[in-house]
Order: structure tokens, then C-alpha cells, then sequence
């Protein structure tokens, strides 16, 4: 490769592998597998200030970056916490960790979680469920390659070989 062509830059393929831990370094996610996002402005892109952490480096480099509720899932609002009897939620809705997609007034989509059931009511929660929380990422760049015309146009890595 020439110099500098594999720096992680804009308009780039990058797979890299992470995991996401909480302050106290319990792991809340992981991807021992490379995940491939374009670089600056994917559809499938990176945390803002993550993109900014990785800008430059080359395969092979690693990184801890610690992200405060603002620049990672922001700060959970309680608006999106919602507590209703049991017996007025479906059947199929009545356990820890269901999904369901809710529209707003403004016909904006959102996926809630139920999060607690508990005497009687259930909670669910729209926020992120890394909101509220300061969280440590640990990367690691496994190779970055120009993106193809589609993968810039549609913003979307298509997972094509790493040189």
C-alpha cells in the first residue's frame, strides 16, 4: 500500500474490531468479529467522537476512548420512561427485554424496551440503553481501504475483502 493510504480517513472502509465497557469495566457489548462502517458520514457510522478518535490511525493500532453520556448515547430522559399496568399491556409485551416500535405525534418511529415488571406494571423505556452512562471503548483497527463509489454513495460498507 502507499504511504498514507491506509489511514483511516474519510471516505474509507474500516473494520475494526471493540468492546464497550461501563466505568466500573463490566463489558456491555462486544465484537470479537471485524464490523466494517464507511469512515465520515455512513449511514452505519460510528459515534461521532469515536469517528474523531480513529481518524488517522492505521491497521494494526488500538485505542481506549472514554465517551461522558453527551458524546456517546446522551443523557436518558425520563419522558421516554413509561409505566403502565400489566394487564393493559399484550401478552406478547410482558417480559424483560420485548421490543416495540412506537410512533409520536410527530410520526417519528422509536423502539421501546421493556425494562422492569414489577407489582403489577410494567416499564418500558425508549432511551438508548447505553444512556446516562460515561463508557469506555476499546478499539482496535483491523484494515481500512477506499470505499467503492456505491459504498460513498449509499454510506454503506458492502463488506467487499480487506485488502
Amino acid at each position: 500500500m502507499k504511504a498514507g493510504t491506509d489511514e483511516v480517513r474519510a471516505g474509507r472502509v474500516v473494520a475494526l474490531r471493540y468492546r464497550i465497557e461501563a466505568e466500573d469495566g463490566t463489558v456491555l457489548e462486544r465484537s470479537d468479529i471485524p464490523v466494517q462502517y464507511v469512515h465520515g458520514g455512513g449511514r452505519e457510522g460510528l459515534l461521532p467522537a469515536l469517528e474523531r478518535a480513529l481518524e488517522g490511525r492505521r491497521p494494526g493500532e488500538t485505542l481506549r476512548v472514554v465517551l461522558p453520556p453527551e458524546e456517546g448515547f446522551g443523557e436518558a430522559d425520563p419522558g421516554l420512561r413509561v409505566e403502565q399496568p400489566i394487564e393493559e399491556v399484550p401478552p406478547p409485551f410482558r417480559q424483560v427485554g420485548a421490543e416495540v416500535e412506537m410512533v409520536n405525534d410527530r410520526g417519528e418511529w422509536r423502539t421501546f424496551r421493556v425494562t422492569r415488571i414489577a407489582d403489577g406494571r410494567v416499564t418500558i423505556d425508549g432511551n438508548h440503553p447505553l444512556a446516562g452512562r460515561t463508557l469506555v471503548f476499546h478499539l482496535v483497527v483491523d484494515a481500512v481501504r477506499e470505499a467503492t463509489p456505491e459504498e460513498r454513495a449509499e454510506g454503506v460498507a458492502r463488506f467487499a475483502p480487506m485488502a
